[in-house]
């Protein structure tokens, strides 16, 4: 909540507001410009997807319209939310001791983050390495990351990662006759 606290000097009934927000109201701007930042960047690259999608003879504005509208229009909205959000912000202040407690906030989710930062290059890199190496990669990582790293995890994380990464592209080859992607082994 905002409230006036005193006159401005130059002689007119304006008053200055002095932001009057708790910590607990900070943070949740914080998050909610994270997730703008997220969102943007997202629709960003789902709008790039979408211009290269083929366009149709039958189709005058192509198979990329809807998709390039809605990806754009949701940028839009993110790029207007991200200013609204970074202007309160700016207005509140930073809060004494926001530092740390970032800090102690990725320290206390640090597993989540890192799984997070495992499937974003898992995904980066599914088309280069193909399905099979990058799912293994990203499987064994994941599973060192949350499980405890002893003799017996990493054995069964080995073999979880096998069987969900080389057995599901052998399922699916041999089994349904869909290929996933191949990437680097072909």
């Amino acid at each position: 909540m905002i409230a006036p606290d005193k006159k401005i000097s130059d002689g007119g009934a304006m008053l200055a507001a002095s932001p009057k927000v708790s910590d607990e109201e900070v943070a949740g701007e914080v998050a909610k410009l994270v997730s703008y930042v997220v969102f943007l960047i997202v629709a960003t690259g789902l709008y790039v997807a979408a211009i290269g999608l083929p366009v149709s003879r039958w189709e005058p504005l192509g198979a990329g319209a809807f998709p390039k509208l809605v990806m754009g229009l949701l940028a839009a909205l993110c790029l207007v939310a991200i200013v609204l959000s970074a202007r309160r912000l700016s207005r509140w202040g930073v809060p004494k001791g926001w530092a740390a407690r970032i800090r102690d906030f990725a320290f206390a989710h640090r597993l989540v983050i890192l799984v997070f930062l495992a499937f974003g290059l898992y995904l980066a890199g599914l088309r280069t390495l193909g399905f099979s190496i990058a799912t293994f990669l990203f499987l064994l990582v994941a599973q060192l990351i949350a499980a405890p790293r002893d003799r017996r995890t990493i054995v069964t994380a080995l073999l979880v990662a096998v069987v969900f990464s080389f057995g599901l592209n052998w399922l699916f080859a041999e089994g349904f006759t869909v290929f996933l992607p191949r990437g680097l082994l072909g």
